[in-house]
């Protein structure tokens, strides 16, 4: 049950204007100013025309509620205005239209380093940090071990942050905006510096923080990590709201509108995917299947190599095939591969096919183009693992066990299914 709003947008929009250089008040402006006046006055009152600015409307008109202790995802192509929204929330600019209503203390995390003075050590930047979020030194302090035991950064903690690399401040700054104890915790791409452990923990650590009944609203490019965190997604498409909803829901209308403008920027080498029913859901991986891959290519592949695989959603690979000797022409419309069963636990996968000429990649061969195919793969079925999901892993085979009476009778052997079903 959703609890009372803690974000309320109310057609927010955001314009920014090209070219244009607005003045900061200061002295050194009105300086300027005043010797600009004086010279145009000088010259005989003329103004020289200024050039012609354009207007990017970064944010229209968007609407949305979130509940207390939702987790929300916010998806998107490059420049559709996702990073914009998030600086609204966080006050770090200011909307040209509607308005943004927050309640509680946020937590922000939108570029690396955001927030730390470059000249003051890590220990410093955790206690102006904590402060700015309105706590107590006190409460720093409970935190402070913590904090700095999650981002790794003992050895360097009296330090000045400058000198910390791209990646410890990004892990700093999670610990720190996570740890701090905001009712509300706003997320950007930043997660995709970490190498994939740590993206592990903050994904984790997120997943705490939202049962402990805080927010989190999340920008990220990587559909397995909203897939797991957010029960909500937001779909902005050039600055507009497209979708709002359950996240299978949306991420299914993303991906699906997302196939024509993957396609074109793949350079026509990949033209799309399917099963062999043209859908790209597979009912049940205990069954054979074929994928058509269909091609656009350019030139002809002479003694080629296609590679095929299949990732998890942390982009882990957890199977895959590699095809020698092909020739293929301009004129192939397709490639089938068939596979004899895929028996992984149901959930969405994704493919990504690579094709090399004259070789392969241990060969010396020409990567020709390698692509992360869209829509993802759902695959249904039966569950058979753990009943603790954690513990069912990717493999999703049918077990039984055998127990013995206590006669040895085994005639009267008790069976139990992986899933804990008992049947004689």
């Amino acid at each position: 049950m959703s609890g009372p709003a803690v974000i309320v947008a109310d057609r927010v929009g955001k314009q920014y204007v090209l070219g244009e250089r607005r003045p900061f008040g200061v002295l050194g402006d009105s300086l300027i100013a005043g010797a600009s006046a004086f010279v145009r006055a000088f010259k005989g009152g003329r103004t020289e025309p200024s050039p012609p600015s354009s207007i990017v409307q970064a944010l229209d008109a968007v609407s949305f509620e979130v509940s207390e202790g939702d987790v929300v995802g916010i998806v998107g192509r490059n420049g559709s205005g996702k990073s914009t929204l998030l600086k609204v929330l966080a006050r770090i600019t200011e909307p040209t239209s509607g308005q943004t209503l927050v309640h509680g203390r946020i937590g922000a995390l939108l570029e690396v380093g955001s927030g730390f003075h470059p000249e003051l050590t890590g220990r410093e930047n955790i206690f102006i940090n904590g402060s700015i979020l309105g706590m107590k030194r006190r409460e720093i302090v409970r935190r402070f071990d913590e904090i700095v035991g999650f981002a790794g950064v003992e050895r360097f903690l009296d330090t000045p942050v400058k000198h910390y690399s791209s990646g410890m401040q990004m892990r700093l700054a999670f610990a720190v905006a996570a740890h701090l104890e905001a009712h509300i915790l706003l997320v950007d791409e930043v997660l995709a510096v970490g190498d994939a452990e740590f993206q592990r923990r903050c994904l984790g650590k997120m997943q705490e923080v939202s049962r402990a009944g805080r927010t989190v609203v999340l920008v990220s490019h990587q559909m397995g990590q909203i897939r797991r965190l957010c029960r909500t997604v937001l779909w902005l498409d050039r600055g507009r709201l497209r979708g709002l909803g359950p996240t299978e829901d949306v991420l299914h209308a993303y991906e699906a509108a997302s196939i024509s403008t993957e396609q074109q920027s793949s350079g026509g080498t990949f033209a799309g995917w399917a099963l062999d029913d043209g859908t790209t859901q597979l009912v049940d991986g205990a069954e054979p299947f074929s994928v058509r891959v269909r091609l656009g290519l350019r030139a002809p592949i002479h003694n080629g190599h296609l590679r095929v695989a299949v990732l998890d959603p942390d982009d882990e690979v957890v199977a895959g095939w590699g095809f020698d000797a092909l020739e293929l022409t301009p004129e192939t419309p397709h490639v089938d591969v068939a596979i004899s069963q895929l028996p992984l636990r149901p959930g969405v996968y994704r493919w990504t096919f690579a094709l090399y000429d004259d070789g392969n990649d241990a060969t010396g061969g020409r990567l020709v183009e390698q692509w992360m195919a869209m829509p993802e793969l759902r695959l249904g079925g039966t569950p058979h693992g753990h009943v603790q999901d954690d513990w069912a892993g990717w493999l999703n085979v049918p077990v039984q066990l055998h127990v013995p009476s206590q006669s040895g009778d085994l005639a009267s052997d008790c069976v139990a299914s992986s899933t804990g079903t008992s049947v004689i």
